[in-house]
């Protein structure tokens, strides 16, 4: 970073972006030699071409287990493979979607991995469309310690659908880069 930038604090180690005269900057934060980098991009959830493998009536709506991809792009760039458990709530009119997934592809122009998560939740408004959610990539727990990875964390924002029926969302959060170079 040039001098003449004002010295960036990290909080909590978490790394923040600053716009000056038309420039951006990218403040990175370490922490115990571990480096933070903000992430952020949009994605397109292909609804069209899910595989449904089981739907269940229950009291209050339906349980639907399907596979499903997910292209991100931006600092994340690649696939999701999606296996939700989505439970319908229709008198609520909402839907609450769990289970795990798998992302391959690169993070911030890394080398391409491949991370886990199955603590992701979505929730989706049924009457407005409105889907928030949080996505927890992380190494597998049986994945062998060689490398670099990262973990990240992710907010996530539902920002419409493609005329072909498919969801599109924006998504910011951080990456935690982890093991040896």
């Amino acid at each position: 970073m040039s001098n003449k930038l004002p010295r960036i604090a990290a909080i909590g180690g978490i790394a923040g972006l600053i716009t000056m005269g038309g420039l951006t900057a990218v403040a990175v934060a370490t922490t115990g030699g571990q480096e933070t980098v903000p992430v952020s991009g949009e994605g397109i959830h292909y609804f069209t071409t899910a595989v449904v493998h089981s739907q269940q009536e229950i009291e209050t709506g339906m349980l639907q287990r399907s596979t499903d991809i997910i292209r991100l792009t931006g600092d994340l760039d690649g696939y999701l493979l999606y296996h939700p458990t989505s439970e319908f709530d229709f008198a609520n009119q909402k839907l609450v979607n769990t289970g795990t997934q798998f992302f391959s592809g690169t993070i911030a122009g890394s080398e391409p991995m491949v991370l886990h998560d199955d603590t992701f939740r979505f929730d989706v408004d049924l009457a407005t469309g409105q889907t928030t959610g949080e996505v927890h990539l992380m190494r597998s727990k049986d994945a062998p310690d060689q490398g670099q990875w990262y973990e990240c964390h992710l907010a996530v924002t539902g920002t419409g659908m493609t005329p072909e029926g498919d969801a599109t969302f924006t998504y910011t959060g951080h990456g935690l880069r982890r093991g040896r170079p």
